[in-house]
């Protein structure tokens, strides 16, 4: 597959994927046996199943949940995605009850493809900024 190629299956997760809802895509862009690499995941992500266990957790939390595509580069087999999310915690998330707070948060996610399909996921965002934000943990004050 091109590079260009590989962004275009990312670039259709993120669009009808996360930001659509759409979990049944997972079967078509992800392999079976896709592993996530995720520090701040509740469950290991090891199957395409569990990948829709751990996208289905945020959706619920955060039906309104948005991302943005601020950049896409692609090379070789793999394909970087730099995102700022935004949305409304209106349901638990792990163990948060709800909070009915806005969160903006950025991050990066490194895909790798074969054949067709994502592989294998690493996954790097704001968590902390992301509790601060919904009153977690508290904020550092202004300098």
């Amino acid at each position: 597959m091109s590079t260009e190629q590989n962004k275009s299956i990312v670039r259709r997760w993120i669009e009808e994927g996360w930001n659509k809802g759409n979990l049944s895509l997972v079967d078509q862009v992800y392999t079976a046996d896709v592993v996530q690499h995720d520090p701040g995941s509740p469950a290991p992500v090891t199957s395409s199943a569990a990948l829709k266990q751990y996208v289905s957790v945020f959706l619920t939390a955060i039906p309104d949940l948005h991302f943005t595509i601020d950049d896409l580069i692609a090379e070789g087999d793999k394909v970087m995605w730099r995102f700022t999310s935004r949305g409304t915690q209106t349901g638990p998330l792990m163990t948060i009850p709800p909070t009915g707070k806005a969160s903006n948060v950025t991050g990066m996610v490194l895909f790798r493809l074969a054949d067709g399909k994502i592989a294998e996921v690493w996954v790097n965002y704001d968590n902390l900024g992301l509790l601060q934000q919904l009153g977690v943990i508290p904020a550092m004050p202004a300098a």
